[in-house]
């Protein structure tokens, strides 16, 4: 069973789980410096945690940039990608930044574009390089 929980990173239980994924995701994975994974904006972000059963598995933010609302730091343990877990986490975030009434935005790694065209996302601008990926810009009106 999947269950998906907003947090503030003032709940340190949660916190340290989403960091931990998000260590394994870009830190190990991706070899993202943990200097650029952890920002200025932890305080000000709406966290959540995805769990299966018991088990921290993804997570993922949102946070209101001016007249938008960004959403990033979607990560998902490597062994349960692929099962449409991420679409669901994906929805949570969406239905929960919806609340701002602003236009949602993200920057999307090359190979997770379906993923968030599937949900109504489109490619805007030039690609860049953000840590040394490729990314486009995804916007959801």
């Amino acid at each position: 069973m999947i269950r998906i929980t907003p947090f503030k990173n003032s709940d340190t239980a949660l916190f340290q789980q989403a960091r931990d994924i998000r260590d394994v995701v870009f830190i190990q994975e991706q070899q993202v410096d943990e200097e650029d994974e952890f920002d200025e904006f932890e305080e000000i972000c709406q966290h959540f945690l995805m769990e299966w059963n018991t088990t921290a598995i993804g997570t993922a933010r949102w946070r209101a940039t001016g007249e938008n609302v960004k959403l990033e730091r979607f990560a998902v343990l490597k062994e349960f990608r692929g099962k449409k877990y991420g679409d669901q986490l994906l929805q949570a975030v969406i239905n929960s930044a919806a609340v701002e009434n602003k236009t949602m935005y993200l920057h999307a790694q090359l190979n997770a574009i379906p993923f968030y065209e599937r949900q109504g996302f489109k490619k805007v601008g030039d690609l860049f390089v953000e840590c040394e990926i490729e990314h486009y810009k995804m916007v959801r009106k």
